[in-house]
């Protein structure tokens, strides 16, 4: 779900002192996108929202919400938004934040 080893090279990248603001800032947007697509997801909008989505995942370490979104994104750039399993997404997103948020500390 986390890949840690990314996490650590972040870590290592910016400071560990750093990381926390990172973490916030990453949450913060990511939370707006995620919102609007519990809420209103814009057909429209969501292969940009996916490329978004995936590209914050896979520098903090969530590679399988990375991945999800990787695979969303290709779907609605076909077209294909229907297949787009937008309730996985979010439930990835929410596993993913609570696992990561809570072991943080021990990398």
């Amino acid at each position: 779900m986390i890949n840690w080893s990314r996490v650590k090279e972040l870590q290592e990248d910016i400071g560990a002192d750093e990381i926390g603001e990172v973490v916030e800032l990453f949450l913060e947007e990511v939370e707006e996108v995620i919102g609007r697509l519990a809420s209103s997801p814009v057909e429209a909008e969501l292969e940009q929202d996916m490329h978004f989505l995936k590209g914050c995942a896979l520098n903090l370490g969530f590679d399988q919400l990375g991945n999800m979104c990787s695979v969303a994104e290709k779907l609605a750039g076909k077209g294909q938004v229907q297949d787009i399993p937008i309730a996985g997404i979010l439930e990835m997103y929410a596993q993913s934040k609570e696992v990561f948020l809570s072991q943080i500390g021990t990398v």
